[in-house]
């Protein structure tokens, strides 16, 4: 264990966070086409992704943990602590470079998170008054039981 090890873990994060950027990109291309037919399979990478972050993350507290112990740096101390207690020499130099692009990384995949939010919520709100124009009996029957609306057929544009 020691600092090579958790530099090591520290680019796995890093390859990790690099992926689920071009999933979430990918999600908002596939939102952006039109192409809601494919978004469960975009969902299920990024989970799995996901998945790999948390893995990797508890790899990293771990190693993170022998290192502190190893430069003498407060329990439970995160990289920031560790690039304190860094001995002089190259370490402080990689662990700074991994933080500026973890740093870069998430504030990136936050953003893009939001954006593909905000493109979420218009494509609900044009997807709820596209079915409230559609006419007052949206239902198939009235409240007495009775058909609301014969055989007559409604076209909804899938591709918007």
């Amino acid at each position: 264990m020691g600092a090579n090890e958790l530099s090591m873990q520290l680019w796995r994060e890093r390859e990790l966070l690099e992926l689920l950027l071009f999933k979430l990109e990918e999600q908002e291309l596939l939102l952006a086409a039109g192409r809601s037919r494919w978004l469960h399979f975009a969902t299920r990478e990024i989970e799995q992704v996901l998945e790999g972050l948390r893995s990797a993350s508890i790899a990293r507290v771990v190693e993170a943990e022998a290192l502190a112990a190893e430069w003498h740096a407060p329990e439970g101390a995160g990289i920031r602590q560790l690039i304190d207690s860094a001995p002089k020499g190259a370490w402080r130099d990689v662990l700074t470079e991994h933080l500026s692009a973890l740093i870069r990384l998430t504030d990136e995949i936050g953003r893009l998170r939001d954006a593909t939010s905000e493109q979420l919520r218009a494509v609900m709100r044009a997807t709820q008054e596209t079915i409230a124009g559609l006419g007052d009996d949206t239902g198939e029957y009235t409240t007495h039981g009775e058909r609301a609306r014969e055989n007559s057929a409604r076209i909804i544009d899938t591709e918007m």
